[in-house]
């Protein structure tokens, strides 16, 4: 029965070996398998054409790969961004997100981490899901290699960046997330480079200090969202026991350690952190932390409590950073169409 068997994705190099010698094949089979598992993306054993067919029908009866299968894929009409739900092998779904930006040469890929998420921010609609469990390292490297496979489909390019920053919070599934990124930059499309990876949390500051003292090579992204604990703690009630000092001191610890600048992600909500004095406090924190600061747009979730701060005050907030002497970048939603755009993931 399908629960009895193993699944061959969470074996080691070693046990692989084993495996494939007490099923009465050379160990040279075991690196052939290895490349169709991680490196040619294979979901299935019958893909695997150049192993025996006996191997395969063995591999078939005794191993699973407990893989992601591609339930539903929208396509933008604004903008191209494509939004899969994926279908796990336990029948949760995720979803996931292939974002272009040709006026860049960008092919981004945002990957979830959790099966919902137990954080609650009050403008993320992934937020009001309940957490069912973590991902596997397994199942997030499935989406990157998926969405790869759909940018060579759709653009012709394979993905430039991949960016933790879909359903769940990656802090919470630690070990998973850098495991699919070694996986990622080992097997990946021309060497991937960690470069070219961002992980984005909410803030869990032992976890960013963990990330810096394990010597990661990505990119590190933290939703900010206000710079004032008050406001912080009423729309992302993490803040309370991850406050901004706390949250300050972990960001120093990593740029001292990695020397990676941060990048500070904020949402403008209108008449709630748009104004004049919340600039200046984000200047403040910006100040303590060598960071570059990204502006979001507000995305509808449906439940009407927040709402999209207007273009002036925008304009206004950007000018006020700029000229504190902050690189600013104001990130456009893609993907509002279908419910792909930032915070909006939840498997409608």
């Amino acid at each position: 029965m399908e629960n009895t068997k193993i699944n061959i994705r969470q074996l080691t190099e070693l046990e692989l070996k084993d495996a494939i010698q007490a099923l009465g094949e050379k160990p040279f089979r075991a690196k052939q398998i290895t490349e169709w598992l991680w490196k040619k993306g294979a979901r299935t054993f019958g893909t695997m054409s150049d192993l025996p067919l006996k191997l395969r029908e063995s591999l078939e009866e005794n191993y699973t790969f407990a893989a992601l299968k591609i339930d539903t894929v929208q396509q933008s009409l604004l903008d191209n961004t494509c939004k899969t739900r994926y279908i796990t092998h336990d029948g949760h779904y995720i979803e996931g997100v292939l974002i272009p930006a040709p006026h860049l040469d960008l092919l981004t890929a945002c990957v979830s981490s959790q099966i919902g998420c137990s954080l609650t921010c009050k403008f993320c609609a992934t937020g009001k899901m309940n957490r069912v469990r973590n991902l596997t390292s397994e199942e997030i490297f499935d989406q990157y290699i998926m969405m790869n496979e759909q940018a060579l489909n759709e653009f012709g390019k394979p993905l430039t960046n991949v960016v933790y920053m879909g359903m769940g919070e990656p802090m919470l599934n630690y070990n998973n997330v850098m495991e699919s990124i070694e996986r990622i930059t080992k097997f990946g499309e021309f060497g991937f480079s960690p470069k070219r990876i961002t992980i984005s949390t909410a803030g869990i500051a032992k976890m960013i200090t963990k990330m810096a003292d394990d010597n990661s090579k990505c990119n590190l992204a933290l939703s900010l969202h206000a710079a004032n604990d008050t406001k912080r703690s009423e729309i992302m009630p993490i803040n309370e026991s991850n406050t901004l000092v706390v949250l300050q001191e972990a960001l120093q610890h990593y740029y001292n350690t990695t020397g990676n600048i941060v990048t500070l992600e904020y949402i403008l909500l209108r008449d709630f952190n748009d104004s004049n004095v919340d600039a200046n406090e984000l200047i403040y924190f910006a100040r303590k932390v060598p960071c570059k600061v990204n502006i979001i747009e507000y995305n509808s979730i449906g439940d009407g409590q927040y709402q999209a701060t207007s273009e002036d005050k925008l304009n206004a907030f950007v000018r006020a950073i700029t000229m504190a002497g902050i690189t600013i970048n104001v990130r456009r939603s893609k993907g509002k169409d279908i419910d792909a755009a930032c915070g909006q993931l939840a498997n409608k």
